[in-house]
């Protein structure tokens, strides 16, 4: 799977991460056709080649009829992109970040998002800025987009509302749920840098593991003392992820038979559960009793806990998130003196490392051809081992 990675280094703005993604080598018609769609007449984009901390990068500078101070209301940038017939994946990408920004600016100033006037972010630039990430992300095509933290920046700026703290309102009410890692002082990201992070990535701490294929920098205008005012993109491959997050579910159970934990085990299973189990135990009193656990991940999580509660007498649940690592799993199809069987492959890094026969599928061929479940078991083996 193809994998970009932004890390904002110095910073993170509409236009550095433009500047990242053409040096990363994006294609630039890309980038044109679709401003061309916007239909705004006399905006540019201008690329140049910088250094920064003896690193080469590109910085960008979007050019755009003076408009004085531009107010645009959500819905209006809303039709501008509905209209444009951007590439679908892009247009997706632009409404959500202004989407979002939109809910932010409400937040602050406590109206509907339909209603938000946008100040700087509804200036043209900002809509390029916008349209244009998207545009090249969506021409890269990548699998997955991940983001390391942004700097928070410090101080004051001067915008059309007045002198304002940094981070701007809008920055961090967009950046709820996410880190702000500490830097020195100076608007490090932006609005428009982190609707593009929080719409558009999935937060990591630490560059991913990774082959890497190419590598570009996004230079900013301001420079820093700390840091490089740069931001880096990374396209590269990565396997399927090693390890996942995961929710372990456990009740304690002293008065439920044993033939409706069965059942139990059976509907917490097919209501999403990745795993489930039971284990004897000894709970208060010195009654005996049974531990019912599943693992669930995220997104099934609240699924699983309603079927515990439903098909058995808890009162309460415990919930711990946890790390599970997998192997890159497969399921290949052999074929034996018993029929077709389905066997198990589980990789660690490409290397294969396990290898077992699907146990219904073998229990099924067992009955048709009336030999042990361990023959067919076996014969699935060697017919794999000879096909490699």
């Amino acid at each position: 799977m193809s994998t970009l990675v932004l890390e904002p280094v110095g910073g993170i703005a509409g236009d550095m991460v433009i500047a990242a993604l053409l040096h990363l080598g994006a294609p630039r018609a890309a980038l044109d056709e679709g401003l061309r769609r916007l239909g705004l007449s006399g905006v540019s984009v201008e690329a140049r080649e910088v250094e920064v901390a003896g690193i080469r990068a590109l910085h960008v500078e979007v050019r755009a009829p003076e408009e004085g101070h531009a107010h645009r209301r959500w819905r209006e940038i809303r039709d501008l992109l509905s209209r444009a017939r951007l590439p679908p994946r892009a247009a997706e990408l632009a409404q959500s970040s202004f989407a979002l920004l939109a809910k932010a600016e409400g937040r602050i100033h406590g109206i509907a998002p339909d209603e938000v006037e946008f100040h700087e972010i509804g200036a043209l630039d900002s809509i390029v800025d916008l349209v244009g990430a998207a545009l090249l992300i969506d021409a890269l095509a990548p699998g997955r987009v991940v983001a390391l933290p942004p700097p928070s920046g410090g101080g004051t700026a001067l915008t059309a509302h007045g002198v304002i703290p940094v981070p701007a309102p809008a920055t961090l009410e967009v950046l709820r749920g996410r880190t702000l890692r500490p830097s020195g002082p100076g608007e490090r990201t932006t609005p428009t840098g982190a609707a593009i992070l929080a719409a558009w990535t999935e937060e990591s701490p630490a560059v991913p593991e990774l082959t890497v294929d190419r590598i570009g920098y996004g230079a900013g205008t301001k420079r820093w003392e700390d840091a490089p005012n740069l931001l880096r993109a990374v396209l590269g491959r990565t396997a399927a992820p090693a390890s996942e997050a995961a929710w372990m579910l456990e009740a304690n159970l002293d008065d439920l038979s044993p033939q409706l934990i069965a059942a139990a085990l059976e509907s917490v299973l097919a209501a999403g559960a990745l795993d489930v189990w039971v284990a004897p135990l000894t709970m208060k009193k010195g009654r005996p009793g049974h531990l019912f656990g599943a693992l669930a991940a995220e997104a099934s999580r609240a699924a699983v806990e309603t079927e515990i509660f439903r098909q058995t007498t808890t009162l309460g649940i415990r919930a711990t998130r946890i790390e599970r690592r997998v192997l890159e799993r497969e399921m290949v199809e052999v074929d034996t003196p018993y029929g077709k069987v389905r066997v198990k492959v589980g990789r660690l890094s490409g290397t294969l490392v396990n290898v077992g026969p699907e146990f219904e599928d073998c229990r099924q061929a067992a009955e048709r051809s009336g030999v042990p479940v361990k023959e067919v078991m076996a014969a699935a083996l060697s017919a794999f081992r000879g096909a490699r």
